[in-house]
């Protein structure tokens, strides 16, 4: 080993030995005669000191390094004099006074340190991201996910699980998102696809008698991206036999106790809340909601019917809803100005057609530009069914539910966000169960999987499949922090009756269901046990933990906002030669060709 201690580990205890340390020089300072240099690893800093009077030639050789330079030092631990202990260090309290150094490595010019409070643009940091993953963020954040990786290993170890790991090149099969193909050279014209999941690879496994799987593994979706997604992913994929829904959220409802204990010394009061899909889009209008705090929403739909004031009646008459949520004690810190702002980013971000709004005043009475065209009982109803109080801020949506869900969960968001209305470092966990399983599609007229085509029906609506599909709710389930969704799954369809039941209603004929899915058909007709299972986000569940709203920081190397690696600069062209051996021709996009011509 080139080094006796790294860089975070020295205390008053070591005072007079010997250290050699090894790292990246952090900072120098010149103090006439002593010079100073700050030496960083992935451990910490530690303070070093060379005196010109005591080894001129390594002093000498102190005062060219620069950020950055790699270097080994040699000397004695000491303590810091008096007064100039640094107690925002761990090794604040010593220093190394320097006998001999070594310059491993000599470095360019940066074109940021990594070891300064300022962070630098996104693009910046994706471009050097090894200079980027010399930050202590960054490398606190990539510790976190190996402790929150080794927890979950260890977790599912001791419940006698095994880790299984399933093919990265498999076929291509209809499941919500694109597919990453891979051309075969072996076999011209025909692709492999990268998996979006091991869904179907985990069932097998539950046929061949693997009763407790799980696997770390890596995942493709080419689909848009946003803040917490990436085109490849790691998923925590969990699958169990003979099971009921309850035993897999019991099991990861210790499992989140185990990461809230192991990860961040914290305790997670158990069991996890439960709501249903219907209870969760009535009171939040979204299926993974915030719990953090309040301000649900109300629903006014029946008062709604008996007004004169079109823009809830015509609503309320064609079958829409009429909606509202309660910002407390807010009616004093939003302007009409401010309110016509809340209303112009619901028309942008969620196509709303306007936002109604009441202020309440000093005697409870509801106040606007709207309230004239309501009679006061009415008034008095609504402000009832919301509970207002004085100074507080009354907002309402009109369209259909789903509508209103999205653009009142979006309100509820972000006037929580801008007003501090819970505390960051809260850790608020619930189940959504009882999910639909069915939703109808406007752009295929017809029936589609909310999940996947495989997912279990609730018994008591089997009755439901043929007569009404919209009340068919599914055996599926999702695990919910903070408001984002950190885990899903399903019990699976182990019986061919209910799966054929399954494919006639999404209209997939036999051949086609034959065609996509024949080799899992023909492993459940040999013998396939109940069996359901599980999938966590591994990214997202590292991003919540670290308090971060970015999950391209919670990877070592991930992709832009367009999929693309600003460090090695792929997706990039490949040889001619690499395309004919595949027998793969390039076509240009339209729009290039046409610019072309």
């Amino acid at each position: 080993m080139l080094r006796t201690q790294t860089c975070g580990e020295l205390r008053l205890s070591h005072q007079g030995q010997t250290t050699t340390l090894c790292g990246w020089v952090d900072s120098v300072r010149d103090h006439s005669g002593v010079f100073f240099v700050n030496i960083r690893d992935r451990y910490g800093k530690t303070q070093t000191v060379f005196y010109a009077n005591e080894a001129s030639e390594v002093f000498t050789l102190a005062k060219t390094l620069h950020n950055e330079d790699v270097i080994q030092i040699t000397g004695v631990v000491m303590p810091r004099p008096e007064g100039l202990v640094n107690p925002k260090m761990s090794t604040g309290e010593i220093e190394v006074k320097v006998e001999s150094m070594t310059i491993l490595n000599r470095s360019k010019v940066v074109p940021f340190l990594p070891g300064a409070p300022e962070v630098p643009s996104e693009e910046m940091r994706l471009k050097y991201r090894y200079l980027d993953l010399r930050r202590p963020d960054m490398q606190r954040v990539l510790v976190l996910r190996h402790k929150i990786t080794k927890a979950i290993r260890d977790f599912f170890d001791e419940n006698d699980f095994v880790e299984v790991e399933t093919p990265v090149l498999g076929k291509s099969t209809p499941e919500g998102a694109r597919d990453y193909l891979v051309p075969s050279r072996v076999s011209l014209g025909s692709f492999y696809a990268l998996p979006q999941s091991p869904q179907l690879y985990k069932q097998l496994l539950m046929i061949a008698g693997y009763d407790r799987y799980v696997q770390i593994a890596r995942c493709f979706r080419d689909e848009d991206l946003r803040a917490d997604r990436q085109p490849e992913f790691t998923q925590m994929d969990v699958e169990m036999s003979f099971i009921e829904m309850d035993d897999i959220l019991d099991l990861i409802s210790q499992l989140a106790a185990r990461l809230m204990k192991v990860v961040l010394g914290r305790e997670l009061s158990l069991p996890i809340p439960r709501m249903t899909w219907d209870e969760a889009m009535e009171r939040f209008g979204h299926d993974a909601p915030d719990l953090r705090f309040g301000m649900e929403l109300s629903d006014i739909t029946d008062l709604a019917k008996t007004v004169d004031f079109r823009v809830f009646r015509s609503v309320a008459d064609a079958g829409g809803r009429v909606r509202g949520i309660n910002v407390k004690n807010s009616a004093d810190r939003y302007s009409r100005k401010d309110i016509d702002g809340l209303t112009a980013w619901t028309a942008e971000q969620f196509g709303a057609k306007g936002i109604v709004w009441f202020k309440v005043d000093a005697e409870g009475k509801l106040t606007g530009t709207s309230a004239k065209n309501f009679a006061p009982e009415v008034l008095d109803a609504i402000g009832a069914k919301l509970g207002a109080e004085p100074n507080d801020l009354l907002l309402f949506s009109s369209d259909t539910f789903l509508h209103t869900c999205r653009i009142l969960n979006g309100l509820r968001r972000r006037i929580a966000a801008e007003q501090h209305l819970y505390d960051p470092n809260e850790m608020n966990f619930c189940w959504i169960v009882k999910f639909p399983m069915f939703e109808w599609s406007e752009e295929d007229e017809r029936w589609v999987a909310m999940h996947h085509p495989f997912t279990a029906p609730q018994k008591e609506d089997l009755q439901f499949f043929e007569s009404d599909p919209g009340r068919v709710r599914a055996q599926a389930y999702d695990l919910v922090l903070n408001g984002f969704e950190i885990g899903g799954g399903t019990i699976r369809i182990h019986d061919s009756e209910t799966q054929d039941r399954v494919f006639n209603l999404l209209g997939m004929s036999r051949e086609t269901a034959r065609e996509q899915f024949g080799f899992l058909l023909d492993a459940l007709a040999y013998g396939a046990p109940p069996h359901g299972g599980i999938a966590f986000g591994l990214d997202r569940l590292v991003m919540l933990f670290a308090g971060m709203d970015n999950i391209r920081d919670c990877i070592a190397f991930p992709k832009t906002a367009k999929a693309t690696d600003l460090m090695t600069g792929a997706p990039a062209p490949v040889d001619e030669k690499q395309l004919t051996e595949l027998a793969i021709a390039t076509v240009k996009p339209a729009q290039d060709a046409a610019t072309e011509s």
